[in-house]
């Protein structure tokens, strides 16, 4: 029971949402992060629930904001409630991000990003996490991520190598984006195999207007083992006059 919840955190950690581009939304229930970062007030306020052909949840919100800093920092807190095995957990997960290298058409972007996690339980800090998302834009509506990251599981002081690999393409109206993205962790090997085996989503985004988007996604071990997932994802965009 324990090895199974220390699983779930440390994947559900790995769950937080990207700060996208004003016309390249990824963001909400998926993983792999982009280089992007807005303009210092845009906000949103992100919040997902995923549902696990072996009866896992995860509930998830993340008000997000730009802080206009010396450098644009993106600032977020996921609010993450999760049964697994019967069991209940709530994980608070704060992250910033900034963007080193802006992204165009066909050359890279370069961010950086730190977050923790932490168990509002047991009032500890569960894992630690530092990723360099990069994005190149294939073109005005295709554009490809990567992650590559370390990861510090703080209750069995594991170190791990974390990863990530992601596309996305929208119509030229922004309406509709699939995203499809793998990713993962590596390190020792551990009596749950399903720590270190690779994991991946696929989804599809309505966009009707600019400020709200709805996403259905589907994964496979997202978190847990062998299990399938369905995800249902907002977002809701607003500003903040300065």
């Amino acid at each position: 029971m324990i090895a199974h919840r220390l699983a779930a955190v440390i994947l559900v950690s790995m769950a937080v949402a990207a700060m996208p581009g004003v016309a390249h939304a990824a963001g909400a229930a998926y993983v792999v992060d982009t280089a992007e970062v807005g303009d210092p007030g845009n906000c949103k306020v992100e919040s997902w629930m995923s549902a696990a052909s072996n009866h896992d949840f995860i509930a998830a919100t993340a008000p997000t904001c730009v802080l206009g800093f010396a450098h644009p920092v993106e600032a977020s807190v996921q609010i993450t409630r999760t049964r697994f095995d019967e069991e209940w957990g709530t994980i608070l997960i704060p992250k910033l991000k900034a963007n080193l290298i802006p992204s165009a058409i066909g050359s890279w972007g370069v961010a950086v990003s730190g977050q923790l996690a932490y168990d509002a339980i047991t009032h500890e800090n569960t894992a630690v996490f530092a990723t360099i998302p990069a994005t190149l834009r294939l073109s005005d509506v295709v554009r490809v991520n990567l992650n590559g990251g370390w990861q510090w599981d703080r209750f069995a002081n594991q170190h791990y190598l974390t990863y990530g690999a992601g596309t996305d393409w929208r119509t030229p109206d922004n309406v509709w984006t699939l995203t499809a993205e793998v990713f993962g962790q590596l390190g020792a090997a551990q009596e749950s195999r399903g720590l270190i085996e690779p994991r991946f989503q696929l989804g599809l985004r309505w966009r009707p207007i600019d400020r709200f988007n709805i996403d259905l996604i589907y994964g496979r071990n997202i978190a847990g083992e062998n299990a399938n997932w369905l995800t249902l994802a907002t977002v809701f965009r607003f500003s903040v006059e300065k």
